[in-house]
């Protein structure tokens, strides 16, 4: 299953099921993804640690 049929199924399941609030979940999830692969190499790393 390619990545866009992926997000096409949960968008339809959004719009069908009338969940709206799960949107913003879902974005703080992939923020915290991004956040923890991109700093992995780099000099921000201690600083990120602290955070959690």
């Amino acid at each position: 299953m390619s990545k866009g049929r992926v997000l096409s199924e949960f968008w339809s399941f959004l719009r069908q099921e009338k969940k709206y609030w799960l949107v913003p979940i879902v974005v703080v999830f992939v923020l915290f993804g991004l956040l923890i692969v991109f700093s992995q190499s780099s000099a921000v790393a201690p600083f990120i640690y602290s955070l959690f």
